[in-house]
């Protein structure tokens, strides 16, 4: 039976044991709701030639060689992904549109005797829930930014805080980048949707009575852009900024990126955009640096010469912005500390 979700909340509290999407992996890899398995009625390679069909040949057609195609995945999700599911099982099935696809699988699961509901809309509502979290409705918590130049340990401070109960939001951590032109990761970044079904749930979990601390970004995080709503937010927020002298924060920056400095020549790429905005000779005495083993040299350089410029010209911070200004001469654990303890009654208070 298709069921109608009027919320997110109400949606991701659907009370079934199992999640199924049955669309094919390529659409399951781009977005989904929390929690589902993947159990393709068709695959990508099966989903594309019906499509040929439908187009080219007949509809008629096309829905026959789908049917059957269905019905010999189904029957290999049941004898393995469903082989030790008993009668008390409940299955949520969807599909793009809460259409063919979902109601032919839960037909299926139905005839064997499981309980099986569909979602009204498929996967489709789930997303228009997911725009009007992020796009459409205005958000009710109280947000604090965790400001400061690049070597800060902004993220570490982060990570501290939200051990010690603090609300937080990692961006960085929920697009897969750390925020830089050298912060992209081996793995890539999600898609936009799925970095919105990310943004949605976490705020979805978080208490509107209590602060939300999140670091202060750019309105794009890689090639992610922060949703309107939140980045509104943002914007009208107050700051906790940090500040560490360039030696402190060239140690933490050496070490935070020493997976990627490993690899000059990965590195020379990374950098190849800031030679039309440095030039040449700078960049490449970075490289110079990095190439002698000189990582803390390096980072220090890349800072004094290239990020704070650019964080000054781009952060204008009134005083009226600022809820504390606080320092640390260190970013080691202790320095770290520090600075978390000196936040916490910050972001209790709001």
């Amino acid at each position: 039976m298709p069921i109608a979700f009027a919320t997110l909340d109400e949606l991701l509290n659907h009370g079934c044991d199992t999640v199924i999407d049955v669309r094919s992996p390529a659409e399951f890899a781009l977005d989904h709701i929390p929690g589902a398995i993947n159990l393709p009625a068709l695959s990508n390679a099966e989903r594309a030639r019906v499509g040929t069909m439908y187009k080219q040949v007949s509809p008629f057609e096309a829905r026959k060689l789908g049917a059957s195609l269905v019905a010999r995945n189904v029957a290999d999700h049941i004898a393995q992904a469903m082989a030790d599911k008993d009668g008390s099982w409940r299955p949520l099935v969807y599909c793009w549109r809460g259409g063919q696809r979902s109601g032919s699988f839960a037909s299926i699961l139905s005839q064997i005797g499981w309980r099986t509901d569909t979602v009204q809309g498929g996967y489709q509502s789930f997303r228009r829930l997911v725009h009007e979290a992020v796009y459409d409705t205005p958000l009710p918590h109280r947000i604090i930014l965790l400001d400061g130049n690049t070597g800060t340990a902004k993220t570490e401070l982060l990570a501290r805080l939200a051990a010690k109960d603090v609300q937080v939001i990692d961006l960085e951590a929920m697009a897969n980048h750390r925020g830089s032109l050298l912060g992209g990761s081996d793995q890539g970044q999600p898609s936009q949707r799925a970095f919105e079904t990310r943004l949605a749930l976490a705020l979805h979990r978080l208490d509107p009575a209590r602060p939300v601390l999140i670091e202060a970004e750019s309105s794009k995080i890689g090639r992610l852009i922060i949703p309107p709503v939140l980045w509104a937010a943002m914007c009208a927020a107050r700051r906790i900024t940090v500040g560490a002298p360039l030696a402190a924060r060239a140690a933490y920056l050496a070490q935070a990126y020493a997976d990627i400095a490993a690899d000059p020549e990965d590195m020379a790429r990374r950098l190849t955009p800031l030679r039309y905005v440095r030039g040449h000779d700078v960049v490449d005495g970075w490289l110079a640096l990095l190439r002698a083993g000189d990582l803390i040299g390096f980072a220090s350089a890349l800072m004094d010469q290239h990020y704070d410029p650019a964080y000054a010209k781009s952060r204008k911070i009134s005083a009226d912005d600022v809820l504390a200004d606080l320092h640390s001469d260190t970013l080691d654990d202790a320095g770290q500390d520090r600075l978390v303890e000196a936040i916490l009654p910050l972001v209790s208070a709001g």
